[in-house]
């Protein structure tokens, strides 16, 4: 978890390659997220969940992706999205990722985390502006990026993670 001397969920967006915290009044942007088309991923719940998300979405399986620690469904929605939802060995959701020119339903996709997030969107501390957007909580990391037609992203629960798998795979 990172969290501010104030103890507030950190926070951050990029500019020109320097991360910056960001203040209060993000409400925009967690109104876009909430009202954005519909691709989704349930982060914490089992890998039953995978077709009934394709089904939501009204997507079109590309391709499934096995490794030894997790397998990888990937996606696209009628809206021209892709979702990769990535499924631990032991059948539990634990990241999902997303390109597309829109971004998917945050609240289907972080499931029981998005009150978390949202709640982290508004007790911060800037307003947001252009540039990615970072949360980092303690049970929940989402990292976005873009602008209409050309959106990206992340959100991953650490501890649901399997062993020797960097954040830095999810993409």
């Amino acid at each position: 978890m990172q969290a501010s001397f104030d103890g507030f969920p950190r926070v951050t967006r990029m500019i020109a390659g320097i991360r910056i915290p960001l203040l209060r009044g993000i409400g925009a942007a967690a109104a876009l997220i909430t009202l954005s088309a519909n691709a989704s991923a349930t982060l914490g719940r089992d890998a039953s969940t995978v077709d009934a998300d394709r089904v939501r979405m009204q997507g079109a399986l590309l391709r499934i992706a096995r490794s030894d620690a997790y397998t990888v469904h990937e996606m696209r929605s009628a809206s021209g999205t892709t979702v990769r939802e990535y499924v631990s060995s032991n059948g539990l959701v634990f990241a999902v990722a997303w390109q597309g020119p829109w971004l998917p339903d945050l609240r289907q996709m972080l499931g029981p985390y998005f009150d978390d997030y949202q709640r982290a969107l508004q007790s911060s501390t800037k307003r947001r502006a252009r540039g990615s957007l970072t949360v980092e909580l303690p049970d929940l990391t989402v990292q976005m990026t873009g602008h209409p037609r050309a959106f990206s992203g992340r959100a991953y629960v650490p501890r649901l993670m399997p062993l020797r798998v960097q954040a830095e795979t999810i993409r």
